[in-house]
């Protein structure tokens, strides 16, 4: 699909709302929405919605880490599990 093709205006949201959801949902493509001309909302399925969502998690986990280890907020691997198995003890 071309990109000239994902983009609708509101008003043909309006009149085929149940032709583009089935289409997008087949196609897994995103829908750019226009109003005036301008582009204002994204219209897309849910399996890649929640993709997009759980890559965005992956990346702030990532940026936090990284954070982290330039700041020394870190501990030796050897260290970390030894800290396990010391509380999985305690604990059991």
């Amino acid at each position: 699909m071309k990109l000239s093709e994902m983009v609708k205006p509101i008003s043909y949201l309006k009149a085929h709302a149940s032709e583009i959801v089935n289409g997008i949902t087949g196609s897994r493509r995103t829908l750019v929405i226009t109003q005036r001309g301008e582009a204002k909302a994204v219209l897309q399925d849910v399996t890649s919605y929640e993709q997009t969502q759980e890559s965005l998690a992956l990346l702030k986990i990532l940026a936090i880490s990284t954070s982290h280890c330039e700041n020394g907020r870190f501990k030796p691997m050897k260290k970390a599990f030894s800290d396990i198995v010391t509380t999985i003890k305690k604990s059991v």
